[in-house]
């Protein structure tokens, strides 16, 4: 599997939810462990690499508990803008990985993918950020755009990891042509 198509996978884990007896069929904690999988195998080179991994053990670490329903019901009793705080990790994760894919997209002279990573990136970052206006300023009319745009998100995320897995900037080993060249006569 390439590094991008297991990252996309583990998003596929963290964007769905589905409650059964208490639990999350879909675990977070499976999906980070996928994600840190695939940006572990990117390139050395990839920019932000290292940072992106520190954050995604970061988010695994808060997913953990966070898969029972009772703790995550008990943060957004306390105050909602805890639970915010909780998917932050996630949200800075997705982001630095969305940023680095783009500076190695721009490196490797392939401007498309770089402009929809960065937009990715951008709205990550708008959505992680967007909660300070519902909670803060009291702008509760946000909160549904704002929840709606983090599932666009996540999935344009999703999308474009797999439409961008099989390039050598990603990850994707070199394949070599497989007629082989012709011998002199």
């Amino acid at each position: 599997m390439k590094p991008l198509q297991s990252a996309a996978m583990g998003f596929i884990f963290i964007a769905l939810y589905a409650l059964f007896n208490g639990y999350d069929a879909y675990a977070d904690p499976v999906g980070w462990v996928l994600v840190l999988l695939g940006v572990r195998r990117l390139p050395p080179v990839t920019p932000l690499r290292f940072a992106t991994l520190y954050v995604g053990c970061l988010a695994l670490a808060v997913s953990v508990p966070l898969w029972f329903q009772g703790p995550r019901e008990a943060l957004a009793d306390l105050d909602p803008s805890l639970a915010w705080a909780a998917d932050l990790p996630a949200f800075a994760c997705s982001a630095l990985l969305c940023h680095g894919l783009a500076q190695a997209a721009t490196a490797a002279d392939d401007p498309r993918p770089a402009r929809w990573l960065s937009t990715v990136r951008t709205v990550l970052v708008v959505v992680a950020v967007a909660p300070v206006l519902v909670f803060g300023a009291g702008l509760e009319q946000l909160a549904g755009p704002a929840t709606a745009a983090a599932q666009l998100g996540y999935l344009a995320l999703i999308w474009f990891l797999f439409s961008y897995s099989g390039r050598t900037w990603a990850g994707a080993p070199i394949v070599e042509s497989a007629t082989p060249p012709p011998t002199p006569s």
